[in-house]
């Protein structure tokens, strides 16, 4: 054994001897756990906050195997994106190589943390092999007419010279550059996730995941109810389509108002309002979401509709106050119930008519929109009415007269993936001037060699009837591949992926899908999230798989910051992982940043707790060496059953006593991906046996000597989640053990089998949530407040009493009773 704890010797040794036994690969028996963490960009260099995710990722991984699991626990890479080519340009090389390159550094830095990947299931999502499938995915849905062509107005990020989805403007601003995005108008491709809008709704009840991600999801699909009503343009055939949730308020219209990107806007403008209406629209479209809001402006366009509900004439006009994203893109405006549509009219004179006055009092109709509900005025047969049953009434008349109906918005709009830039997946489209716009036949569609040669490439023959044509020279949008990739795995049989033959392996799939537990950051929730299970949603209604949905349980971990800000270069607050490691050890590195906070929360950056944290696991290989040579001498059995033998001494009694708390504690708190609070018990029966050791000169008798050694056996299972290098080194020296076999093969023990060893100590207390009792919790005698608040918090039976609840206050009467107070 090595007698001083030198992590830069033993992590190596223990890395090569994993890859060489393929201890984490795919066993293709028994029952499964898909645990998968959200694969990593090839920018160069892992980061603080990849190594958070990984290392959650790993400790959940290294559980289920060792409970007996067949786990699933692949990585790849995401490597296509405009950053690998705007760096390719700098740097005067071809974005694959630059991406190869990086892949190859950052592969390097994961094996070095000790991450127990199967890294015979790698994906990289640039090569050929992979999009091929993507591109087959894409004509399937283009014959399903999922994927369509359209000329509109799009998301255009100048910084970036490409479009945007909707799912990628952040504030006005682009997701990845943080440049203000203004409107364009192109043609692109799009997907019609639009036609999943209800079922990506309706299951979210059925997931496990955070309820802010699953709120966002809602929000962001923005699902409406109201009714759609159709008003004629004067002097012509046409009818301006509008979705209202207040079909109460219909006879109150005084003004139309559409948004600049709207279709019908140069159509319906007069002449003589021309000039002025393509000047304003133009000027518009260059903001940012958040300057349209900041100045409310407009113009009238010089046409009119007729309310068909009154026939009454009413202006159009064109505002930045309505966005093309919501509802048809058109409002009916009615000023005396909405405060903006109030504002608008206010400005530019609009007459304001009252149709719902209050039942209990006056209002002032010059000063404020009335926006609640009230009795129906002004509005012909329904006047008298309440103004919620008036909804519904007016709707049914203007379904049975043919101008409206009942109807359910969505905010969501379709998926817009063309990007014109290089490295990315070809759409595999070619425009032919005889057939029109028709697929390509060969797959995959490879991008050319030279990225200067994009408009050479897209010169070629129709498939079909041999004439010149022209491929499709915009590439898609990158989250296509992250869309699907968590299938990419299950391609090939159970030692490797194989690409050569199918996208995945459909036995595989049925086994292994869906991911049991997936871990990444929350900035996700509307883009990768939304798209992979829409994508997946597609792809069971073209038949390659059953499943609804991809991600079973979603695990969402808090930023790493430093100095309280998040890690940036411009900030100077980056800490390289390769230096911590480096210094002092993979083990530190995970062990420190599963330790310093919940997985849920923000983590802060500590110098001084990665160093504790270092002092702490030599403190485990310092005790353990000396309790190794304390009981060498016998001729010892090693197993999970002499723990529980009887005739012990006292002070090895009272150790056990220790370590059954500890680990009872500790293997419930992983359970529930209470990492943190896991380490904090580890580390109290340290400090524990370092007591014993202090006390004692000799092991007394065998059974003493196979009960120590069966509990540092233990320990070292379970603490191998999370320092497995220094736990593989330890285990096989203890005296005795066999060496054939290691930790990251075995199972753990039955760390709950130890509380026969504490029931004197267990007690039960009444929990009040505001002074109301809401049930009883069962804790160790003399629990400190702090435990006790995190067993309830964590428990479904109290947590939904008190959610995202600010607590006030916790009062506590030891071993007697809690009231948590909140807000």
């Amino acid at each position: 054994m090595i007698e001083e704890y030198i992590p830069q010797q033993i992590e190596p040794k223990w890395q090569k001897i994993w890859e060489e036994r393929n201890s984490f690969g795919l066993k293709g028996v028994g029952e499964k756990k898909y645990i998968l963490v959200m694969f990593p960009y090839p920018s160069g260099r892992i980061h603080m906050g990849h190594v958070r995710n990984y290392s959650i990722g790993d400790a959940i991984a290294r559980f289920y195997r060792m409970k007996g699991y067949d786990v699933l626990h692949p990585i790849g890479w995401d490597a296509f994106g405009l950053p690998a080519e705007n760096a390719a340009i700098e740097h005067g090389v071809h974005p694959a190589e630059w991406t190869r390159n990086n892949i190859s550094h950052m592969k390097e830095q994961l094996k070095k943390l000790g991450i127990s990947y199967d890294w015979n299931r790698e994906i990289d999502t640039s090569s050929p092999e992979y999009y091929k499938w993507e591109q087959l995915f894409f004509i399937k849905m283009y014959e399903k007419q999922l994927a369509y062509r359209k000329m509109g107005f799009v998301n255009f990020c100048q910084s970036c010279e490409t479009v945007l989805a909707n799912e990628q403007v952040v504030g006005g601003s682009c997701w990845r550059c943080g440049t203000p995005i203004t409107k364009k108008k192109m043609w692109g491709w799009f997907l019609k996730i639009t036609k999943y809008a209800e079922e990506l709704l309706d299951e979210l009840k059925n997931l496990e995941w955070p309820e802010r991600v699953k709120k966002m999801q809602r929000d962001w699909i923005g699902k409406s109810k109201g009714a759609k009503f159709n008003f004629p343009i004067a002097g012509s055939n046409l009818k301006l389509e509008i979705f209202t949730t207040r079909p109460d308020t219909v006879f109150g219209v005084t003004f139309m108002v559409l948004a600049p990107e709207h279709e019908l806007v140069i159509e319906i403008t007069k002449p003589e309002n021309k000039m002025e209406v393509e000047a304003f629209c133009e000027k518009v479209m260059r903001m940012t979401k958040e300057e349209r809001g900041e100045q409310m402006l407009g113009v009238f366009t010089g046409a009119y509709a007729i309310n068909p509900f009154n026939n009454e004439k009413i202006p159009i006009w064109v505002s930045n106050y309505v966005l093309p994203d919501y509802g048809t893109g058109a409002i009916m405006a009615v000023p005396a119930h909405d405060s903006r549509d109030f504002e608008f009219a206010r400005k530019y004179n609009i007459p304001i008519k009252p149709v719902i006055v209050p039942y209990d009092r006056e209002h002032n109709f010059s000063s404020a929109a009335f926006e609640e509900s009230g009795k129906i005025i002004n509005s012909g047969e329904f006047s008298g009415m309440n103004s919620e049953e008036a909804k519904n009434k007016i709707t049914q008349f203007a379904k049975e007269k043919g101008i409206g109906d009942f109807a359910v918005s969505y905010k969501l709009r379709d998926w817009g993936i063309s990007r014109q830039r290089y490295w990315g997946t070809p759409i595999p489209i070619i425009y032919c001037p005889k057939c029109g716009t028709v697929v390509e036949r060969n797959l995959p569609v490879v991008l050319p060699q030279r990225m200067d040669d994009m408009e050479k490439w897209s010169y070629t023959r129709c498939p079909y009837c041999n004439t010149e044509a022209k491929r499709e020279k915009d590439t898609m949008d990158t989250f296509v591949e992250s869309s699907w990739y968590f299938l990419g795995y299950l391609s090939g049989d159970t030692s490797k992926v194989d690409f050569s033959t199918e996208p995945f392996n459909s036995k595989l799939v049925e086994k292994y899908m869906p991911v049991d537990m997936y871990i990444g950051g929350i900035e996700h929730a509307v883009l990768h999230l939304l798209y992979a299970r829409f994508f997946t949603k597609v792809l069971r209604d073209l038949g390659y798989i059953k499943i609804s949905e991809p991600f079973k349980k979603l695990i969402t971990q808090g930023m790493v910051i430093k100095d309280g800000a998040k890690m940036s270069k411009s900030k100077g607050n980056v800490v390289d992982p390769d230096d911590v490691v480096k210094k002092y050890g993979a083990d530190t590195a995970r062990c420190f940043i599963l330790f310093a906070a919940p997985v849920e929360k923000d983590l802060e950056w500590s110098d001084r707790g990665v160093n504790g944290i270092y002092r702490f696991i030599r403190r485990v290989w310092k005790n353990f060496s000396t309790i190794f040579e304390l009981i060498k001498e016998y001729d010892i059995e090693i197993s999970e059953e002499k723990i529980f033998q009887d005739d012990i001494s006292e002070k090895v009694a009272e150790l056990r006593k220790a370590y059954s708390k500890s680990m009872v504690s500790a293997y419930k708190d992983i359970m529930e991906l209470g990492f943190n609070t896991a380490l904090a018990r580890m580390m109290e029966f340290i400090n524990h046996l370092e007591e014993f050791i202090q006390n004692t000169q000799k092991i007394q008798s065998k059974n003493d000597a196979e009960c120590i050694a069966s509990i540092a056996a233990g320990f070292l299972k379970i603490f191998s989640l999370f320092a497995p290098h220094v736990c593989e080194e330890l285990y096989q020296n203890i005296p005795k053990i066999r060496k054939d076999k290691m930790i990251a093969e075995q199972s753990l023990d039955d760390y709950e089998k130890l509380s026969i060893f504490l029931q004197e100590q267990m007690i039960k207390i009444p929990v009040q949530i505001n002074g109301k009792l809401r049930g009883e919790i069962e804790i160790q005698k003399d629990s400190e407040q702090e435990e006790v608040k995190n067993i309830i918090l964590k428990s479904e039976k109290f947590s939904k009493y008190i959610n995202s609840k600010k607590i006030k206050q916790i009062i506590y009467v030891k071993n007697r009773i809690i009231n948590v107070i909140v807000e």
